[in-house]
C-alpha cells in the first residue's frame, strides 16, 4: 500500500481529483443543511484538504505541481468578470457615482484597515505588505504583493481567509444592517470579499450576483492602482 501510494501521489491528477472531490463533497454538505452561510463549501474544501495533507504527509509544494490547474483557471475567471459588468452596463451607467463612492472607501478601508491594524501589532516588512491586497481576488493579489514587497503566498493564505470569512458572515450581517437593495449587497460583497464572497452572492440572488462580480473586478483593478502607495505608508 505505501508503494501504491508513493506512486499515485507523484501523479498530477491525483491531487487535481482530491481538490474537486474535496469540494464536490463541501458542496453537498452545504445544500445538505440549507445552505447555511457557516456551511461554505471552500471552507470545508480547505479542511478536508487540509487534513489529507497532513494524514498523508505531503507537502504543500507536492500538492500544488498536481492541483495547479485549478490556479491557472483563477486567471480566466478572472477577465471573465467583464460578462456581468457587461450584462449590467446599463445600471452600472445609472449608479456611476455611488459605485464609484462605494468602490473608493470599500477598497481604502479595506487596504488601510488591514494594515493599521498589523502594523499596530507590531508587524513589519514582508509580513506587513502582504496584507494590502487581501479584499482582492486572488491571481491579481499575488502579483500586487510581489511588486510591492510582500509574500505572495502569505497574501494567497489571507486571500482565501478574507473571501471564505467574507461569504459566512455577509448575509446575516446585511440582514442585520437592513440592507435590501441587491446591487448594493452584491457590489459590497465583491469589493470585500473577492470571489468567494461573489460566488456565495451568486447562491443567494443572482442581481447580487452579478454586481459582487462587478465590484470584485473594479476593485482589482483600483487595488492594483494605489497598492504601492499605501504601501509606502508603511515603509
Amino acid at each position: 500500500m505505501i508503494e501504491i501510494w508513493s506512486y499515485l501521489s507523484e501523479g498530477p491528477l491525483l491531487w487535481l481529483t482530491a481538490t474537486l472531490v474535496a469540494y464536490l463533497i463541501g458542496d453537498g454538505i452545504f445544500r445538505a443543511t440549507g445552505r447555511q452561510p457557516w456551511a461554505n463549501p471552500v471552507l470545508l474544501a480547505v479542511i478536508l484538504l487540509a487534513v489529507m495533507l497532513h494524514v498523508t504527509t505531503t507537502d504543500y509544494a507536492t500538492y500544488f505541481e498536481g492541483a495547479q490547474f485549478v490556479h491557472f483557471m483563477l486567471g480566466p475567471a478572472t477577465v471573465a468578470l467583464a460578462v456581468p459588468l457587461f450584462g449590467n452596463l446599463a445600471q452600472v451607467r445609472r449608479m456611476a457615482l455611488p459605485m464609484i463612492a462605494a468602490l473608493l472607501i470599500g477598497s481604502l478601508t479595506a487596504m488601510l484597515s488591514a494594515v493599521a491594524i498589523g502594523w499596530a501589532m507590531g508587524l513589519d516588512g514582508a509580513t506587513l505588505l502582504s496584507l494590502v491586497p487581501k479584499s482582492t481576488t486572488a491571481p491579481v493579489a499575488l502579483g500586487i504583493s510581489e511588486q510591492i514587497g510582500g509574500s505572495p503566498t502569505l497574501t494567497a493564505v489571507l486571500v482565501i481567509l478574507t473571501g471564505i470569512i467574507g461569504a459566512i458572515v455577509v448575509t446575516p450581517l446585511l440582514n442585520l444592517l437592513r440592507v435590501k437593495d441587491w446591487r448594493a449587497r452584491g457590489f459590497a460583497t465583491g469589493v470585500a470579499a473577492h470571489g468567494i464572497g461573489t460566488a456565495r452572492a451568486f447562491q443567494v440572488n443572482e442581481t447580487a450576483g452579478a454586481f459582487a462580480g462587478i465590484g470584485m473586478g473594479l476593485n482589482a483593478l483600483l487595488t492594483a492602482l494605489i497598492a504601492p502607495y499605501i504601501a509606502g505608508l508603511f515603509l
